[in-house]
């Protein structure tokens, strides 16, 4: 293991905390393809798919800030256990609801209600701001590290999703239930590296200049990666290999993966603002690997290597989004904000999943590859335009 990795998990709880947490992030990566799976196999509709995902991760932008807010004023154990526990009911309802042909509007308030799982990478980040505060390049690994963790469970995630609901539909979403709700009481029962809470500086607004302009570039980066994921999905069935969806977003995020920890061990150079726009920009041209495969017909092999390398581009620009982020942040808001970044990224998500299936559903599978590439050109022209709000004070 590289020297920047152990002194990011030097200090003592540090590991505990990082692999107690992998449990639940590796639910919540296996939940989207399992939604999608599952509802394509039970009603035939990728609008319909689309739709109920959608939902679920607009239950997910409403919750997660709530949550986050909670926590900066409760600490994270109390809300951590509360939102584990009480999340499982509606994601059980939502199981058997699909399994006995509920309503489509059914599907989509049990998916909504299904969303109040803790959020265990905000939180964890909130723990690295805290260990490394003093060591901004010991913070940068640990930024690193939790983007690789989190592409390392969408390598697994949706494999196993896929794996899952091809032996029956349902199967997927009921280990989601259990992973998240497992992963997130080992997660708040590491109680050595909890943030304190802290009461905000009087007078000092929480949210600072360059932080809503931040969230709308997080927005156009969910909005690639719903598209990405529904049109995958959709391409595979198309050329006869639906279950090789879930191999093809692990290849994506294997290149990301990759890309983060390589990247961790990058030392920082330049502003962090500029690190983000040109992230954006490499992450805008790589996109359109994909889609120009997927255009040409180049074949499964051919398509995997392209979302393999257009993998490469998101780890090191959500990596310098989330640094700047934690800058950006005071501590008496950090759950909050970064929740809502979260938040800003499942809803774009949300839409990018809906625009994706409709767009699919209308024309071609390999056309929905356009929009992932058209989002993250959005993403790139809204942080060129808030660059001068981005750099903290």
């Amino acid at each position: 293991m590289s020297s920047v990795y152990r002194r990011v998990l030097a200090p003592p709880g540090a590991l505990a905390f990082t692999l107690s947490g992998l449990l639940g992030r590796l639910g919540y990566a296996m939940q989207g393809v399992s939604v999608l799976t599952a509802v394509v196999a039970r009603r035939h509709s990728y609008a319909l798919a689309g739709t109920v995902s959608a939902a679920g991760l607009l239950g997910v932008a409403v919750c997660l800030p709530l949550l986050g807010r909670l926590v900066d004023r409760h600490g994270q154990y109390r809300v951590t256990l509360l939102s584990a526990l009480g999340s499982t009911l509606p994601q059980l309802t939502l199981v058997l609801l699909l399994h006995r042909q509920a309503p489509c509007w059914a599907l989509a308030l049990a998916a909504f209600a299904a969303a109040s799982s803790p959020n265990l990478g905000g939180m964890a980040r909130a723990r690295w701001s805290r260990l490394h505060a003093a060591d901004p390049a010991a913070l940068h690994g640990a930024n690193a590290l939790e983007q690789a963790l989190d592409e390392l469970c969408f390598m697994g995630g949706p494999v196993l999703g896929m794996l899952l609901c091809a032996a029956w539909p349902e199967a997927g979403l009921l280990t989601v239930c259990a992973l998240t709700t497992v992963g997130g009481l080992c997660f708040a029962l590491q109680r050595g590296t909890e943030p304190p809470v802290t009461a905000p500086a009087a007078g000092r607004r929480p949210v600072g200049r360059g932080v809503l302009p931040l969230l709308a570039v997080f927005f156009g980066t969910g909005i690639l990666f719903g598209s990405l994921e529904i049109s995958t999905l959709a391409w595979a069935g198309a050329q006869g290999h639906r279950s090789a969806a879930g191999v093809l977003l692990g290849l994506q995020a294997a290149g990301s993966c990759l890309a983060g920890l390589l990247y961790g061990l990058r030392a920082t150079g330049g502003p962090t603002a500029r690190r983000l726009l040109l992230g954006l920009a490499a992450m805008t041209a790589l996109l359109l690997l994909p889609l120009t495969a997927a255009q040409l017909g180049a074949g499964l092999g051919g398509f995997a290597l392209a979302m393999l390398l257009a993998g490469t581009g998101t780890a090191p620009t959500m990596v310098s989004g989330m640094t700047l982020l934690q800058r950006l942040l005071p501590a008496s808001a950090l759950n909050a904000g970064l929740a809502a970044a979260v938040s800003a990224i499942v809803t774009g998500s949300s839409a990018g999943s809906a625009l994706g299936g409709l767009l699919i559903q209308h024309t071609a599978p390999a056309t929905g590859f356009a929009l992932p590439a058209a989002a993250a050109a959005l993403a790139l022209l809204l942080a060129r335009a808030a660059s001068a709000r981005l750099s903290p004070a």
